[in-house]
């Protein structure tokens, strides 16, 4: 995570600027009106050249015995896509040359210049004096005493002032003794370099590089300054070198008023066969703390030859506070675990194969050590999946694991009611079916076999009596899983089509006895529809619930008949039993309906630009909810959008949820956020802010206060942010807060990190 918050006091972040404006933004107009198209009189002469043929064009002409020529008159010099136009031009025969000391208009596909006096040959490149000139590939324009333009596009200015707005807008000029633009390369560059905005000095830069195209480059970007309510002032000066066109660098210092410097950076890879991210902070000294601070993350995946591929993503950080100091929100400091894992895996069409090593950092010091998840080093994963006969009516395979369970606990809280178990487990399940499937239906009835194997060490051999330390469990699965698809016309032309699918999926497991066995990975997971028609109703190896029950649901969708798109979509079901099931959890409580709770989904999706997405878990035994969360979104563009949400977990939460991103007018935007705890009866999060975009340049300002998911305790930051187009573009650190905390906004199209400064 970055370390930089956006809720800063000030921010002089002229390195966040975009390179593109937004169809909604205020339009810039051409800078340099172009010429009328002269008279059309025929050309007085043709002179021939190396660098091609130049014609000329005036009203009047005179020549000379030794080739010189005199233009007067709407003069118009072409030379293949290049043009000149002036009232009096002298022609150099011998040098291939054209002067004038009255005014010039020059054009090509890279600039378009009118100067007071200038030259121009195909050899020398083109002198102007006094000169206004536009970038044609880029919004950007300015003026100079002196312009110089070679012949292979490097323009050298001196005395000069630049900038991507129009004309009749003075927002913002880079002023600077020289600048030189490399349209070849696309980067530009100054010396004793000014930045003014609404006429007042921004900032002095000895050196300034900046591009004129979307190409990344290396150099400084550009320093910003800050606050926050924990570490204080703030000063930030990157550094971004552009390795490769596949390799990237950017070093991050920052230096906290409060903590000391802190020395970040974030490398990129990618290659035909591998790609990923080294990101990391160091701060030496924190005088806030009382010691270094450290956070570190990699992630990796190669391609191998044969099928192979090897991932890695591994993080560390230096104390379980971290998160909590430098979070920018209530989603960091519910950090409660960093994983590291690295795997090795195989895939092919019927193969699957995995090597794994995986552990846990724990971050939350609240959770008991008992409750804190295990290392799992190694495990050892392979699954076949086969089909056999016509259309491949059967299909068998198997799936297996083995893998050791390990976790470091004091041997204080290891006792003989509360053992602390390590070990290793086999699991092995092969498996077959039969698949009738055909046109409006599916029947799927199949067999599995499942052998579970342990082999465990207690602490301290603090084992009950008739702990076993071998246990087993051996049961056969049974299942008949079938379907049916119904489909209709609907709509007033037919546009659109209606389905009815109703599933039905029976459940034969018998019952064994598997208290003696540890819980190393294994839960119950949320109930949703899809959760029904499983065969197992947890997840990981520890427990196979026992089953004689049938589980029905019923789910109808709303087509768009040409494309398939899908515009709503409801799903409700529920499992009915014929033996309350015995295997339970520590926790769970035993069930005495004959019936699972009920639980429904809706999803609206591509209809008019609303969204919405509810899900319901009701128990019948109570007659209460369970679980619920309401999800609505109004979304009619990436930047337009609003969303409402509603959460519930019995004896867990109850939270509302407002946000939303949305044009107020022609050049402002406003963003809004607020999440309140109905269960707790106070706010969690409050974000208001503002957007004005200009035609160059746009600021953005807003307040945030939130409440640590940890301890408690509330931060309150705020921030202006102030983007100048087309100076640099390296991405914004606002954009991509809003693109966090606001479910569905796209924030404005900007190019990749390019722009530099120092």
């Amino acid at each position: 995570m970055p370390r930089s918050s956006p809720f800063w006091i000030a921010v002089l972040s002229l390195g966040s600027i975009m390179s593109a404006a937004r169809a909604a933004d205020p339009p810039c107009p051409s800078q340099l009106p172009g010429p009328a198209a002269p008279p059309g009189p025929a050309p007085a002469a043709a002179v021939p050249d190396k660098s091609g043929k130049i014609s000329v064009a005036s009203d009047k002409a005179s020549v000379g015995v030794d080739g010189n020529m005199s233009l007067q008159g709407n003069v118009d010099v072409r030379q293949g896509d290049r043009a000149i136009r002036a009232n009096a031009v002298e022609y150099d025969a011998q040098h291939r040359s054209i002067s004038t000391e009255g005014s010039i208009d020059y054009s090509d596909p890279v600039v378009h210049v009118a100067g007071q006096g200038g030259s121009y040959s195909a050899a020398q490149g083109a002198d102007f004096k006094s000169a206004q000139f536009e970038l044609r590939q880029r919004a950007a324009r300015g003026s100079a005493d002196v312009m110089r333009l070679t012949p292979d596009g490097v323009i050298s200015l001196q005395g000069v002032s630049f900038t991507t707005c129009p004309a009749s807008d003075q927002s913002w000029r880079l002023r600077a003794d020289r600048i030189t633009l490399d349209t070849r390369t696309k980067l530009g560059s100054g010396r004793a370099a000014r930045i003014d905005f609404k006429g007042v000095p921004l900032i002095y830069l000895p050196w300034v590089s900046f591009p004129l195209g979307i190409e990344r480059k290396s150099g400084f970007l550009f320093p910003s300054i800050g606050n926050t309510t924990r570490s204080g002032l703030q000063l930030s000066v990157p550094y971004y070198w552009n390795i490769a066109p596949n390799a990237d660098f950017t070093f991050q210092p920052v230096e906290y008023s409060r903590r000391g410097t802190d020395l970040g950076g974030d490398l990129r890879y990618l290659t035909a066969s591998q790609r990923g991210e080294l990101q990391w902070n160091y701060l030496p000294n924190d005088t806030v703390f009382g010691g270094s601070r450290s956070r570190v993350r990699l992630t990796n995946v190669a391609e191998l030859p044969g099928d192979f591929r090897f991932s890695v993503d591994a993080a560390n950080v230096s104390d379980s506070s971290y998160f909590e100091d430098f979070s920018q929100g209530p989603e960091g400091t519910s950090t409660a675990f960093v994983e590291r894992r690295a795997t090795l895996s195989l895939r092919n069409e019927h193969w699957r194969v995995d090597g794994e090593a995986q552990q846990y950092q724990t971050i939350d010091n609240t959770l008991e050590e008992t409750d804190r998840p295990y290392t799992r080093v190694p495990r050892l994963a392979a699954s076949a999946d086969y089909g056999w006969g016509p259309a491949e009516l059967v299909r068998y395979g198997f799936d297996s694991e083995i893998v050791n369970f390990d976790r470091a606990i004091s041997a204080s809280l290891c006792s003989a009611a509360n053992p602390c178990v390590t070990g290793w487990r086999i699991d092995l399940s092969p498996k077959a079916s039969l698949n009738f499937d055909g046109p409006g239906y599916f029947i799927h009835p199949s067999f599995a076999w499942r052998a579970t194997q342990y082999e465990l060490k207690y602490e301290q051999n603090n084992v009950t009596p008739g702990q076993e330390r071998s246990p087993q469990r051996t049961l056969p699965i049974a299942s008949f899983d079938t379907g049916l698809l119904f489909e209709r016309a609907a709509g007033a032309r037919g546009q659109r089509t209606l389905t009815l699918e109703p599933r039905l999926l029976y459940l034969d497991v018998p019952y064994r006895n598997q208290d003696n066995i540890p819980l190393f990975d294994t839960a119950l997971p949320d109930l949703y529809p899809v959760e029904l028609f499983r065969t197992n109703r947890y997840v990981g190896a520890d427990r196979v619930g026992d089953a004689d029950q049938v589980s029905v649901g019923l789910t109808s969708r709303l087509l768009d008949a040409r494309d398939g798109r899908q515009f709503l979509a409801v799903t409700f079901g529920q499992t009915y039993y014929f033996q309350n099931p015995r295997v339970r959890l520590p926790d769970e409580l035993a069930r005495t309906d004959k019936r699972s709770d009920f639980v429904a989904q809706v999803a609206l999706t591509a209809f008019r630009n609303w969204g919405a997405d509810l899900g319901l878990q009701w128990d019948p035994q109570t007659s209460s909810s369970e679980r619920a969360h309401v999800n609505l979104q109004y979304k009619p563009a990436g930047e337009q959008v609003v969303n409402i949400g509603y959460r519930f977990e019995r004896g867990s939460l109850e939270q509302a949820e407002v946000s939303g991103a949305w044009p107020v007018s022609r050049s402002w935007d406003a963003f809004v956020r607020g999440v309140y705890s109905l269960r707790d009866d106070k706010a969690l999060e409050r974000f208001v802010g503002f957007e004005y975009r200009a035609c160059c340049w746009r600021a953005r300002f807003g307040g945030r206060r939130f409440v640590s998911t940890h301890t408690g305790s509330q931060d309150t930051g705020v921030f202006l942010q102030l983007e100048l187009t087309g100076l640099a573009s390296v991405g914004s650190a606002s954009d991509a807060f809003l693109t966090e905390a606001i479910r569905g906004y796209a924030a404005p199209e900007t190019s990749l990190r390019t722009s530099t400064a120092n």
